[in-house]
C-alpha cells in the first residue's frame, strides 16, 4: 500500500468532503470557480516537527492562499507548510 507521506515540515490534509460537488436547491451544479473554499480540514499526516501542537486527525485552521492541492487515489489533499495551520479546533466544556 503506498500513501503521501510530507517532508520539510509539510501537513497534509484530507478535503475530500470539503471540496463536493454541491448543487443549488433548484439542481444547478456550483462550478468550482465560483464556490468558496473552505479553510478547516483534518490532519492525515505531517513531517517531522519539532514539539508539533497538531497530530493526525485534529482539524485545522489553515491559511488558504499558500497550499498545494493533491488528489491521490481518489482523495482530495492539500500540502501545506506547518507554519501556515492557524488554529487547532478543540472540545470544550460549555459554561
Amino acid at each position: 500500500m503506498k500513501e503521501i507521506q510530507p517532508v520539510n515540515q509539510n501537513v497534509l490534509l484530507d478535503i475530500t468532503d470539503a471540496n463536493d460537488e454541491r448543487k443549488t436547491a433548484g439542481g444547478i451544479i456550483i462550478p468550482d470557480t465560483v464556490k468558496e473554499k473552505k479553510n478547516i480540514a483534518r490532519v492525515v499526516a505531517l513531517s517531522n516537527v519539532d514539539n508539533p501542537e497538531i497530530s493526525v486527525g485534529d482539524e485545522v485552521i489553515f491559511n488558504e492562499y499558500n497550499t498545494t492541492e493533491i488528489e491521490y487515489e481518489g482523495k482530495k489533499h492539500l500540502m501545506v507548510q506547518y507554519s501556515e495551520i492557524l488554529a487547532k479546533i478543540v472540545e470544550t466544556d460549555s459554561i
